[in-house]
């Protein structure tokens, strides 16, 4: 039976208009997206099957155009739809960084460098730049590596700490293998950073390890 031919309460776009986003399925929202399925197949039987293929939402969004459009009824037009949410989600996060008059807590990045950094597939180091009142001036990938090393540069992100006038500056870096666990580098190179960036009056406020949907944060374990 088409979604058409159900109950209107039990149609996943209308169950969204009377009763809001939050009341549905990952599932009846992924049918609202896809809006049609394929023959004998609904949008949101199409959407149980792909989130039952992928084993859940997140690397269902975070799959390749050619896996994805492997699957009877998707198409490029879908790919660029979920491609759209994950961007959406991402610069969401990111704008809820930005207008906040201050970053004094490693909480307050968290949520943007788990959408920004936990579905990579490659190790990236980025740099947030803050000024004396620790707000954000401007956030970057200043390194990417492989899936298991990021080569990072203590004289490049002085050049480039100075470059953007930060006098603070909070480091992240994701760990595709999706332990959040800090490796015996990452407490190195984040002492090198530290000490380099001392000598031109930069303070390290934090390095957050991002992997899966953990955040671990060096300066709540007094390694900053």
């Amino acid at each position: 039976m088409a979604i058409t031919d159900w109950p209107a309460q039990e149609r996943p776009r209308e169950k969204l208009l009377n009763q809001g986003a939050e009341a549905l399925t990952d599932a009846e929202l992924l049918a609202v997206l896809l809006r049609t399925g394929k023959p004998g197949c609904s949008a949101l039987d199409l959407a149980r099957n792909l989130l039952s293929y992928y084993r859940g939402l997140r690397p269902l969004l975070s799959a390749s155009q050619q896996s994805l459009c492997s699957h009877g009824g998707i198409g490029e037009a879908a790919f660029a739809q979920f491609q759209a949410v994950r961007e959406l989600a991402v610069r969401h996060a990111k704008a809820e960084l930005e207008k906040r008059p201050q970053l004094t807590s490693a909480y307050q990045v968290r949520h943007y460098l788990l959408a920004k950094l936990r579905d990579l597939p490659h190790e990236v180091f980025q740099v947030l730049y803050l000024d004396n009142q620790n707000c954000l001036i401007k956030d970057e990938v200043l390194f990417r590596g492989t899936v298991n090393a990021s080569a990072v540069y203590p004289r490049e992100v002085v050049v480039r700490a100075l470059a953007e006038g930060a006098t603070g500056v909070i480091f992240a870096h994701n760990h595709p293998s999706g332990i959040a666990e800090p490796s015996a580098s990452d407490i190195a190179i984040t002492e090198q950073l530290k000490q380099a960036l001392k000598l031109v009056d930069v303070r390290v406020l934090d390095h957050q390890i991002v992997a899966n949907n953990q955040v671990v944060s060096l300066a709540e374990r007094g390694l900053v």
